[in-house]
């Protein structure tokens, strides 16, 4: 599922749905988010019909880096982000959402 996006009318605020399908979780019983809006401590998601979702506000004009975690600590990339960002700390590349 791609991310969802709604600007709030003055554009300096952009709800981001994030979402990720159960298919795509490797197994995950519970699904965290992590990124730099949040100092990539790992917030649960909800779990839903067919997979997981959160959605936060975020100060638009920026791009911000994040992964999903399982329960078990397995870092997982969002196969619909905007794009990705090599990350050296993790050796591995970002999903990125642009706003």
């Amino acid at each position: 599922m791609p991310l969802s996006k709604k600007l709030s009318k003055d554009k300096t605020v952009c709800k981001v749905g994030f979402s990720l399908p159960e298919e795509a979780a490797a197994g995950a019983k519970k699904l965290f988010l992590a990124g730099e809006f949040n100092g990539w401590a790992p917030a649960p998601m909800r779990k839903a019909k067919g997979g997981f979702g959160l959605s936060l506000e975020l100060p638009t004009g920026a791009n911000y880096q994040y992964r999903y975690v399982t329960e078990a600590g397995a870092w997982l990339n969002d196969t619909e982000a905007d794009c990705y960002v090599f990350s050296s700390f993790a050796d591995a590349d970002n999903s990125v959402v642009m706003l």
